[in-house]
């Protein structure tokens, strides 16, 4: 009886937006037709919540960057305000122009992990390192600059003093953000409109691999709000109780067939190994984080994702004295930065780790709590199972329907084919 009156005062009592939103899909779950299953219902409920309900996200985190701002500018905006990535403004574009004239895209640290990649590489004949080769690769002209054609061989080892020299060079303190539009993940990029239903907006951020999807004010022509993978796993963690979210939240994940990959098919860099080989691999194949394991490659010592890029561009000098940067050391400098600055990090932590018989629930609880991307599924012996990140939780939740998207694609260039973002 308790815990049917919790369940009742949480709901006549929202403690959140975000809380008040789970109320409204209750309120449609409750009429849904009884033959339908419980995915179909979620589907239907949130194909019926416009996004314009979503919560508007914290002031701090709708930035937008000028074209004509450095990448070293751009590093420190999206570090200093801890995001992954921020539209592109045209500092060309007129006053009334529309949201599709008014941005050119999106840059993310991704893009500029592969500018970063590129300097990186060491002089070969597909990697000239001419003046040229430089203002080329900047412009996003992988035939010429060879960014397209880095091969699978192993990052080669850097110095501690390379990131100085980079972070103080001219090259990185001059290209501008529009120089780099090769490297946009879309062109101009997916926006929502706020008619646009939850549903798709679920399926932009899980099946379309989109981190944050901004919401445009078509009378205004600018965004309006900004919603991301991680303010979407918040909204779930304000649902516990709702009958809607029990029903799906307290399946254990070897339920739902997480996680996705396999102990062999999971990316990762050894401690031993240079930490730029940890940002090439996740160009590579393409994901936001790997761990760091320990020689027997079956326990991680911690974790690297590309957001961590920021330490080595904005803080190159706490690498100064090392010989050659490995992924240990990369992590070890880090954490002794943060604690003398008392920067609040998930880094400082041990490394937060699941089994795969707990539930979709406890799970979500976790990553909001600690404020991370993925967590790490392992065995009784803390053996690396497996990975599970804000995505794959996502794409569990909703379904696509056939044929769903129709034209919603038509005007928006995807990702290119040689892009390595």
């Amino acid at each position: 009886m308790a815990a049917v009156q919790e369940v009742r005062t949480a709901q006549e009592s929202p403690r959140s937006p975000e809380a008040r939103l789970g109320m409204k899909v209750e309120d449609l779950w409750d009429v849904q037709e009884a033959q339908l299953t419980p995915t179909e219902k979620l589907n239907a409920c949130f194909e019926s919540v416009p996004v314009s309900a979503f919560p508007p996200a914290p002031s701090s985190q709708v930035i937008e960057i000028r074209s004509d701002a450095s990448l070293a500018e751009a590093v420190q905006i999206l570090s200093q305000h801890k995001i992954l990535s921020a539209p592109v403004v045209s500092v060309d574009a007129p006053e009334d122009a529309s949201w599709m004239d008014r941005y050119l895209g999106i840059v993310e640290f991704a893009g500029i992990v592969v500018w970063i990649l590129h300097q990186s590489e060491p002089p070969s004949p597909r990697s000239p390192r001419s003046g040229t080769a430089f203002a080329l690769a900047a412009n996003g002209v992988t035939s010429a600059s060879g960014l397209g054609n880095l091969g699978p061989e192993p990052a080669a080892e850097t110095s501690g003093s390379f990131f100085e020299d980079l972070t103080t060079s001219e090259i990185y303190n001059n290209t501008k953000v529009h120089d780099i539009s090769g490297s946009f993940r879309w062109a101009p990029f997916l926006a929502l409109q706020k008619s646009d239903s939850f549903l798709t907006m679920l399926l932009l951020l899980s099946k379309y691999k989109m981190k944050s999807i901004p919401v445009v004010d078509l009378g205004e022509g600018k965004i309006d709000n900004v919603i991301t993978q991680s303010a979407v796993i918040h909204m779930l963690a304000e649902c516990t109780g709702l009958h809607w979210f029990e029903s799906w939240g307290t399946k254990r994940l070897s339920e739902l067939g997480l996680p996705l990959v396999t102990p062999d098919q999971l990316v990762k860099v050894y401690e031993h190994e240079p930490v730029m080989q940890a940002f090439k691999l996740m160009r590579k194949r393409r994901v936001g984080g790997i761990p760091v394991v320990d020689n027997s490659g079956k326990k991680a010592v911690g974790n690297i994702s590309i957001r961590d890029i920021q330490f080595l561009l904005t803080s190159p000098k706490i690498y100064h004295d090392y010989r050659s940067v490995t992924a240990k050391d990369f992590l070890t400098a880090a954490r002794n930065y943060l604690e003398k600055h008392q920067e609040a990090s998930p880094m400082l932590g041990s490394m937060i780790t699941c089994k795969s018989n707990q539930t979709i629930k406890e799970l979500i609880l976790m990553l909001d709590s600690h404020k991370i991307q993925r967590i790490y599924v392992v065995d009784d012996g803390e053996n690396l199972q497996g990975v599970i990140t804000l995505r794959d939780i996502i794409s569990k939740l909703v379904h696509e329907p056939r044929g769903y998207f129709g034209d919603f694609f038509d005007g928006v260039l995807p990702l290119p084919q040689n892009s390595r973002v």
